[in-house]
């Protein structure tokens, strides 16, 4: 990639030469290369880190099974039990950030482990629970567990794929996170309604993360590889995957697009270099090429850093289609857990959790449909377009989820307003599940797509804003529904979810506008941490830091 060249732009790359695929990012010739390891090794990795996703999404949403337990046995009201749901989201999403800049500086390895343990502890403090404030708080520890889901997990798995394979691997990481969202609530109300008790639920989870931290330490291996420490070559692939010889003159393609081949024509290096051992594979910390000492100051510096993702429109865009699907999913499962429960149908804490197994098969199509599909359009979209891949071209599989989703909200809305049974709110649910499985998939593939040296970065700015509007809705949703009914407040966000899908539509027309306006903060974002650019940031920190009016300031806070 040369970012120096006046036509390169983020987010346009050259995907096809001649009918066949570009690797991107090139791989090294290294041994140690994680886009070199077989395909088995590279799968069991995907397999436990998307594993990751799926726990710690069962155990952030299985607290709502407990309550009946909580409240009976404890005297623990409903609307605390609310607050420790937006507890959680807090946890979540600013322990994503917090949390982001360890995976650079120390490794993917060891915030993987230290979220599992977290969330180990959370479920103990959650099994224990005897007042209102543990309750509350038992739930931050198990949304710092989820953190590590929200931005680690996209990272290790583009280590592993490349670009093109991008909105494969985000599937099945949304369909993981979809599993345990969805099979959690149905696991715990089974537990719940046991003879074990409520307080099981815990319990269970706290054997399940223990296993975990054990399965983790012994065989989730290292994924931080310095690639800027080698030269790479351009491998094209056919469409089938077979190996072909690259034509790095791509004659064809710089008279249509001056420039881009560069981003395949760097030579590639022979190497000599040893594979790591087992036991550098899975050491509990891998430092950092340019790690100084412990890395604390790095840590703050990039910390600061990373606050600047939130000045990318895709980062927002993503951020809010997310987080709308994260806000709509507090709404049904309320709905489900007040309402069904009463009148006409009387639904104990098993047929609420059943209430899921639609919104998980809607999930999975949703998923294989904004994973692997929207892969091969963006392919066909390339041949179209001479071989080159825009960002924007897989916001089109957005638009048909204006209506599906909608529709799936209006089905279950009027229908539990109007005592429905059997089929009309059930097929709703699956209808919004579906929308949940490919509107996160496709909006992050996307971001990923426009600036893939910011995948950390900017999945932590999608998980910050994701998890506040989550966090604010969730405080507002009782009160909501009570205040409008449940078939009219459901028209409403019904509405407003068809809006934020349509946002799609500014998104396709400018969003090359918007790379193109952010190119600069963008090669800079990316380039902040090596050579003495790094340096002069840390040194222009220290310098604010030692100025006047910052000491004048800290001196007037109140003691």
């Amino acid at each position: 990639m040369n970012t120096d060249d006046p036509e390169y732009l983020p987010g346009t790359s050259c995907l096809l030469n001649q009918g066949e695929i570009i690797l991107s990012p090139p791989p090294t010739q290294s041994v140690n290369d994680p886009l070199n390891w077989s395909t088995p090794r590279k799968y069991w990795h995907a397999l436990l880190v998307c594993f990751i996703a799926g726990l710690t999404a069962g155990t952030s949403n299985d607290a709502g099974s407990a309550q009946f337990g909580e409240n009976e046995e404890l005297s623990i009201s409903y609307s605390a039990m609310n607050t420790g749901a937006g507890v959680l989201f807090l946890g979540i999403g600013y322990g994503t950030f917090f949390l982001s800049p360890a995976a650079w500086l120390w490794g993917r390895r060891c915030s993987y482990l230290f979220c599992i343990l977290v969330g180990l502890l959370g479920a103990i403090w959650m099994a224990r629970v005897q007042t209102t404030s543990d309750s509350i708080w038992n739930q931050l520890f198990v949304g710092i567990s989820e953190s590590c889901a929200e931005a680690n997990v996209q990272l290790s798995l583009s280590d592993l794929f490349f670009e093109h394979q991008r909105g494969t691997f985000l599937g099945v990481y949304v369909l993981a996170t979809s599993v345990g969202t969805y099979l959690g609530p149905l696991i715990a109300g089974f537990v719940a309604d046991s003879n074990l008790g409520w307080r099981w639920i815990g319990w269970l989870a706290v054997i399940i993360s223990g296993t975990t931290i054990v399965v983790l330490y012994f065989t989730l291996e290292e994924t931080m590889f310095d690639r800027s420490a080698y030269q790479v070559g351009g491998m094209a692939v056919s469409p089938g995957g077979e190996a072909a010889e690259p034509d790095l003159e791509l004659k064809g393609l710089q008279e249509k697009r001056p420039g881009l081949s560069d981003t395949v024509t760097a030579l590639a290096e022979a190497t000599d270099e040893k594979p790591k051992t087992y036991w550098q594979r899975i050491a509990l910390i891998t430092p950092a090429a340019n790690l100084e000492g412990f890395g604390f100051k790095q840590y703050c510096v990039r910390l600061m850093h990373t606050m600047r993702v939130f000045s990318f429109p895709a980062v927002i865009y993503s951020g809010v289609q997310w987080g709308a699907q994260d806000a709509w999913l507090t709404f049904y499962l309320t709905v489900e857990d007040d309402d069904w429960s009463d009148a006409p149908w009387y639904y104990g804490d098993v047929g609420v959790g059943l209430m899921n197994l639609p919104c998980l098969m809607g999930a999975v199509l949703g998923c294989i449909y904004g994973g692997y599909f929207s892969d091969v359009f963006v392919i066909w979209m390339a041949k179209r377009n001479g071989g080159i891949r825009e960002a924007e071209h897989r916001l089109w599989f957005l638009f048909p989820l204006a209506i599906i989703s909608p529709l799936g909200m209006l089905l279950f809305g009027i229908g539990t307003g109007q005592g429905w049974s059997w089929p009309g709110p059930y097929i709703g649910l699956g209808l919004i599940g579906f929308g949940w499985g490919c509107t996160g998939d496709l909006s992050m593939a996307y971001l990923m797509d426009a600036y893939p040296e910011m995948v950390l970065e900017g999945m932590v700015g999608v998980a910050v804003i994701n998890n506040s509007i989550a966090c604010i809705l969730t405080f507002t949703a009782s009160m909501w529904l009570d205040d409008q009914g449940v078939q009219n407040t459901f028209i409403v966000i019904a509405a407003l979810d068809c809006f934020f899908v349509l946002t799609t539509i500014p998104m396709m027309y400018w969003g090359k506008k918007c790379r193109q306006w952010t190119k600069a903060r963008y090669l800079d974002f990316a380039s902040v941490f090596s050579g003495t650019h790094g340096k002069r940031l840390r040194k222009d920190i220290r310098t604010i830091l030692k100025c006047s009016w910052w000491r004048v300031y800290i001196q007037s806070l109140p003691t």
